[in-house]
């Protein structure tokens, strides 16, 4: 998990597995979602401004996602899912997750998400605001050109 900077952990519960055996493959989307929110809440990007009525607020919405299933989680097990920007657009980025177990590193799936910044007073899309790019950049130890 070295190379995403904002990770988060889950214990498998019982409850968590399906029919098959197994953790059901919507679960996936939960955790990356969690991943998703942490790293957004450090940048900045997630919180009560984005929720104001007065059309100032700003905050990301979900426009694709995608899982690739590498092999099965099944309790009992600690998960450790990853969260990365790997490109930053005019109005949108996109992030990549990885989960992995948090004892020996198996990794178990990878994922993906191209999020756009919207107002969502009014629905419209805006561009990343600089103090969110830049909070990204100094996350990600690097510059998006």
């Amino acid at each position: 998990m070295n190379d995403f900077p904002v990770t988060v952990r889950f214990p498998i519960q019982w409850s968590d597995m399906d029919a098959f055996g197994h953790v059901n493959n919507a679960r996936y989307f939960t955790w990356f979602e969690a991943a998703r929110i942490a790293y957004m809440t450090r940048v900045g990007l997630v919180g009560p401004e984005m929720r104001k009525p007065e059309g100032k607020g700003v905050g990301p919405i979900v426009a694709a996602t995608n899982a690739e299933y590498l092999r099965p989680v099944v309790y009992p097990a600690e998960l450790v899912v990853g969260a990365r920007v790997s490109r930053i657009g005019t109005t949108s980025f996109t992030m990549e997750y990885a989960v992995e177990d948090a004892n020996s590193g198996v990794i178990y799936a990878r994922g993906g998400a191209v999020l756009v910044t919207l107002r969502y007073a009014d629905h419209q899309k805006v561009p990343v605001p600089a103090g969110v790019r830049a909070a990204i950049e100094a996350v990600e130890a690097r510059s998006f050109s």
